[in-house]
């Protein structure tokens, strides 16, 4: 795939736009915050550059290096970046590239038929936000570099080679000053890495981190089908073979693989040339219209639904379904900077269209299959029904009508949800300390009896008649599945506080699990929290110390126990065995704790897991939990 550079691929095609003021100034305009998700936002503009290079057809290799000293580089083997002078600007075309927003071949100017970076603003934007950049090009015959600081060039565009390789590198250490920290995650990356190389067939993406030693490769030849075989790898499916389709109309290019398997739960993922469209779009919606039609005309074809029957809808179809949707488009209509969903309004019709004759071909070829997915599908519609009617249990008449609450919450004061915080507690005992020990103005409590129902293996009707759960539900206000509504939550801040034992651990999965599956935009808005609450008070003399894990105090006792005097260590195995006092000093006060805040920066990665930890498949989750262990903070002992 890799080579030349095409002759239609050249200075002309990069288009100038505006500067690079703003961005420092404002850096979550460009890419969504400071925080450890925009650092890793970073790497991921420059992979995408590089990806529409895999989408034109002229990189098949992209190479992602942490470097030991923080900095990070990528390199693929495209066309490079043109380095004349650029007929607009009077500067060398790369120069434009890292120093100028929207400037790219992205704007009709022939250099791209499909792409998915931020419209022209990715170099640019990594560049402004980076300490220290170098950059370089094998473009025309020649290896080419610059160095630049802050988005500013610190040198001319030099030849240094002549080579006749081409592709494009980038090696940045991004700006202490503008994030609140610098260090990448091996695993955050390899994971966006994967998710790639199964949307982008047969090209090799690989991470490698120089301090660790550490290397991956990820090369995939299977595309969506690959992807869809390995979001169910924990899962038992009802068909072996994923249920393949794809097909072109003016110039949108649609892929498609679904396979069902026998949990209750859906997993659709959709991407607008390679880019994950969170909150769906116009394909996802032509997606599920078609699933819906067909799989009614063919469960009445089959007799499977009588003429009096109701139609199946659309959760129905898809209860168990496992989905990888991606399309290709040359002017895709993002809503939003971030690309969350996809607003091109023909595409729905176009991706209704291939799905409905790829999806009417399969259950024509497959009828014994295509029987058993509507099965499901009509068992699926059955306890929808039952669903239904526990749904109203859940339902609160108003925001404001405490009547409506669960009665074991011991609710805030406050009716400002963007101060109000919602404590899920476990067991009566530590319930009883945190009502005690809360700032009742915006403070509540909920306490959850034992262990709540693992929502990963129950279908919706016995979720929601699970007393515990309709508490939750009731409590946050914002009704689950389809029926989420974010602006009705009660509280901006729901954080579950579990024991820090194996217990504790297992009650925040199933928690997490619940949320992910069903609550999963009180995740995106960065509502879920986690508390801290430490695992030991150590004393010595009138000194006394909490600490939270076993490196802790092992440290501690290292300090303190060469100075002389005994240490008194007393290990909290459960919240419950807290004074209300030293519950708010260590866990629930604002100037002194520490909250986990919950986020989902892979859907898949996430899904994956769940999938493990809460599944049936016992061998997978042992083997997961062997490969993991080390990274374990709290494991209790018997003895």
């Amino acid at each position: 795939m890799a080579g030349k550079p095409s002759p239609e691929y050249n200075e002309s095609q990069i288009q100038v736009l505006e500067g690079l003021e703003a961005v420092r100034k404002r850096p979550g305009m460009y890419i969504g915050s400071t925080s450890l998700k925009g650092l890793h936002h970073l790497v991921y503009e420059i992979v995408d550059n590089s990806i529409d290079e895999a989408l034109a057809g002229v990189c098949d290799r992209i190479q992602v290096t942490l470097y030991s000293d923080g900095r990070v580089g990528v390199r693929d083997n495209g066309r490079g970046v043109p380095t004349g002078i650029h007929p607009k600007v009077g500067i060398p075309t790369l120069e434009v590239v890292l120093t100028m927003l929207h400037a790219g071949g992205k704007f009709g100017g022939g250099g791209y038929k499909v792409s998915g970076g931020l419209h022209g603003v990715g170099l640019s934007v990594v560049n402004a936000l980076s300490s220290e950049l170098v950059a370089y090009s094998r473009f025309g015959g020649a290896k080419f570099v610059q160095h630049y600081e802050k988005g500013k060039p610190l040198d001319k565009l030099t030849e240094i080679e002549k080579t006749r390789e081409t592709g494009f590198e980038v090696i940045f250490r991004p700006d202490a000053e503008i994030f609140e920290d610098v260090h990448f995650s091996f695993d955050t990356l390899a994971v966006r890495l994967r998710e790639q190389a199964f949307l982008n067939s047969g090209v090799l993406l690989s991470l490698a981190e120089e301090s660790t030693g550490r290397e991956v490769r990820y090369h995939y030849t299977g595309g969506v089908v690959s992807f869809v075989e390995y979001l169910n790898l924990n899962r038992e499916v009802i068909h072996q073979k994923p249920i393949a389709f794809s097909g072109e109309k003016d110039g949108v290019f649609v892929e498609a693989a679904v396979q069902y398997n026998d949990s209750y739960t859906e997993t659709l993922f959709t991407f607008a040339n390679s880019v994950r469209t969170l909150e769906g779009g116009t394909h996802e919606s032509g997606f599920k219209a078609a699933l819906t039609r067909v799989s009614n005309e063919y469960a009445r074809r089959l007799n499977l639904l009588k003429e009096a029957d109701q139609n199946l809808s659309g959760d129905d179809v898809r209860e168990g379904l496992t989905v990888i949707l991606a399309v290709k488009l040359p002017e895709p209509q993002f809503e939003g900077q971030t690309k969350t969903k996809l607003g091109n309004s023909e595409v729905r019709g176009i991706a209704e269209g291939i799905v409905a004759d790829g999806l009417s071909t399969f259950f024509e070829e497959n009828p014994a299959i295509a029987k058993r997915i509507l099965e499901k599908a009509i068992q699926a519609a059955r306890a929808r029904e039952a669903a239904r009617k526990a749904r109203e249990l859940t339902r609160r008449k108003s925001v404001l009508e405490s009547s409506a609450l669960p009665g074991k919450l011991t609710d805030c004061s406050s009716r400002d949800p963007s101060e109000s915080e919602l404590y899920l507690v476990e067991g009566d005992s530590a319930g009883g300390s945190a009502k005690q020990g809360r700032d009742r103005q915006f403070q509540a409590i909920l306490p959850l009896r034992g262990k709540i129902l693992n929502v990963e293996r129950a279908r919706m009707d016995k979720i929601l008649g699970n007393e515990e759960i309709r508490a939750m539900i009731t409590a946050i206000g914002t009704g689950i599945g389809d029926e989420f509504d974010i602006a009705k939550a009660r509280y901006h801040r729901v954080v579950i506080m579990t024991d820090a034992d194996v217990d504790g651990s297992h009650i925040r999965t199933l928690l997490l699990t619940f949320f992910y599956r069903f609550m999963s935009p009180l995740i995106e808005a960065g509502y879920v929290y986690i508390a801290q609450p430490p695992l030991y008070l150590v004393k010595k003399g009138k000194q006394e110390r909490y600490l939270y894990d076993d490196a802790a105090l092992e440290a501690l006792q290292k300090e303190w126990g060469t100075s002389g005097g005994e240490l008194n260590i007393q290990r909290y195995k459960g919240l419950g065995e807290m004074n209300a006092d030293q519950l708010w000093d260590t866990t629930m006060n604002p100037e002194t704790r520490t909250l986990l805040r919950v986020e989902l920066e892979d859907a898949a990665a996430a899904d994956w897991i769940f999938t493990v930890l809460m599944g049936d498949k016992v061998e997978s989750r042992r083997d997961f939990i062997q490969e993991n262990a080390h990274q374990v903070r709290n494991l209790d002992t018997v003895g």
